[in-house]
């Protein structure tokens, strides 16, 4: 049976979802249904959530779990399970389950999603939702002895927390020793250099390899959801997204926007469309160059040749987005409805320099192709390390460079289109070397693919009549979305899909925000990769993951 037809949407025809299929298949499971902005949602007991997701996986294909949702109403708490499929992610489902607020407890899903492990562990920690069967319930980004769960509506911002005394036990007595003198622990971090961020990666080595491997993160914790949360759409939310991924920050900026958008249903004129899109693209080479240089780095400890050509090059991307946007850093160019401000002027200075930049991108590449892929020592610590198969990678929610380089052919700018995307010539990225090798790849060919689009949207800008360079629709100066409306949304940033929920309450601020990093989803698979590993391996996996711990903690 198919749970698959197709809809009319704005005028065109488009791939949607047979939602009374699903219905019909999930029979008398389902106890309600609520029709979201992004998809419609099926309303399940929690005893019953494993049995519902087997089948939306195994029966429907709802193969992506892409997010899950945690929060508190006055009535109850609520999990909501963002579905997708790898192949069409434009095929959404979301699977809602309620829990009654003096018993906050429903079935796992990690038997069905592995990225479901670490997203009941967070909302466990920030909620306080337990998850029956769960393998490891424990808190991800705050501390075990932390009192309380922060995101809860009666949570006391000033009680005190306590430090029990176990936490100031000797770290070499019997936690750390075995009976086995072939088996150690070891510490990686949580200091910043190797870990491309303050992480800290406790690590089980039988002799030289690796056994285990144990992330421990949230030592960046910001609480970005909750300030978001109390910030108002039209001017508070898009810039703390610069800081989640802050080596590219500008998609970051369109996943808020998006959400918000669709949301309110704001319109963005197509000329807007287009600088959104060649910025963007110019943003992810700001980020491919310094996962590029920082990963030589990490490998082989090439700081004099790659690692600062890598910065060279990001100089002239950065110097580029200073005078489009006129920060360096932390941009803030998108507004909801559109951009701030057209190409600076000049336009032909702007043009031109920016096509200097392109018209020697080749021979830079080049050069990056013939030190990077051509060095036996990077061929000798990344060709067959750090393997990650293509179906343990769709399992853990791994997108981005990750997933396209263990042959996951998943772009949500080609397979949810946005922007202006659709109408421009490019090219997915996919490898299928599955490990740390492929993923260098991947990045490299992707910086020139960005450039085959930065051109074409130069060219669309040059020849767009003046009269019709529309920056932003018309917002409301203060924005209030109508209550009770839930969306999901997710663009994709250099580091893989960023996704963002957002429930209004009709007032200027969410009701609930909620962040789906990509860097969390993809940090996650690390103990697959390096499993059987050397400790070297360990860290050159790492490396290759590109995570950013800002976005990570958010």
């Amino acid at each position: 049976m198919s749970y698959e037809r197709t809809i009319e949407s704005e005028g065109e025809r488009v791939r949607g979802v047979d939602y009374d299929g699903l219905a019909e298949l999930l029979g008398d499971r389902v106890v309600g249904r609520e029709s979201h902005v992004n998809a419609e949602a099926f309303v399940v007991r929690p005893d019953e959530v494993q049995e519902v997701l087997f089948a939306l996986r195994d029966e429907a294909g709802f193969d992506h779990l892409s997010c899950l949702t945690a929060q508190e109403y006055e009535d109850r708490f609520e999990s909501i399970y963002h579905l997708k499929k790898f192949d069409d992610p434009t095929q959404e489902v979301s699977v809602i389950v309620p829990v009654p607020t003096d018993d906050p407890a429903s079935e796992t899903a990690v038997p069905v999603y592995e990225t479901a492990n670490w997203h009941e562990r967070e909302a466990y920690d920030l909620v306080g939702i337990r998850y029956d069967g769960h393998p490891d319930l424990r808190r991800i980004l705050l501390p075990e002895t932390w009192q309380g769960h922060p995101l809860r509506l009666n949570y006391d911002v000033e009680q005190p927390q306590i430090v029990a005394l176990r936490e100031h036990a000797n770290l070499l007595q019997s936690e750390t020793r075995t009976e086995d003198p072939d088996t150690l622990f070891i510490n990686v971090g949580p200091h910043h250099p190797a870990t491309h961020g303050v992480l800290h990666l406790k690590t089980t080595l039988d002799g030289e390899q690796v056994v285990d491997v144990d992330p421990d993160v949230g030592y960046l914790h910001r609480c970005e959801e909750q300030m978001c949360q109390q910030g108002t759409y039209r001017h508070q939310i898009i810039p703390y997204a610069d800081r989640w991924d802050y080596t590219s920050n500008l998609p970051n900026e369109w996943a808020v926007a998006r959400a918000v958008e669709d949301l309110a249903e704001i319109e963005v004129p197509e000329y807007a469309q287009v600088l959104r899109t060649m910025s963007t693209e110019l943003a992810r080479m700001l980020g491919h160059f310094l996962a590029v240089g920082t990963f030589a780095l990490d490998v082989y400890g090439d700081f004099t040749a790659i690692f600062q050509y890598a910065f060279r090059d990001r100089e002239l991307v950065q110097s580029i987005l200073e005078d489009l946007t006129g920060q360096r850093m932390m941009f803030y160019y998108f507004r909801l409805g559109g951009v701030c401000w057209d190409l600076p002027e000049p336009r032909e200075e702007f043009l031109e320099k920016t096509r200097d930049f392109l018209d020697g991108l080749p021979a830079t590449m080049e050069e990056y192709f013939d030190l990077l892929t051509n060095n036996e020592i990077l061929q000798m610590r990344t060709v067959d390390t750090g393997v990650l198969e293509p179906d343990v990678a769709r399992d853990y929610g791994c997108t981005g460079p990750v997933a396209r380089g263990s042959g996951v052919d998943y772009d949500l700018r080609r397979d949810d289109p946005y922007g202006y995307y659709p109408e421009l010539d490019w090219d997915v990225v996919v490898e299928d070397g599955c490990d740390n090798f492929a993923r260098v790849l991947v990045r490299l060919r992707e910086v020139e693919e960005s450039a085959r689009i930065v051109e074409q949207c130069l060219d669309l800008l040059e020849d767009w009549p003046e009269d019709d360079r529309v920056l932003q629709s018309n917002v409301p100066r203060t924005l209030r979305p109508e209550p009770d409306r839930e969306v999901y949304r997710a663009v994709e940033i250099p580091k893989g899909e960023l996704g963002i929920y957002v429930r209004s309450d009709g007032t200027d601020s969410p009701a609930r925000f909620k962040i789906r990093s990509p860097c969390y989803h993809n940090l996650s698979a690390l103990p697959e990769m390096s499993r059987g590993e050397y400790v070297p391996d360990l860290i050159a996996s790492l490396g290759s993951l590109d995570i950013v711990l800002g976005s990570v903690d958010r």
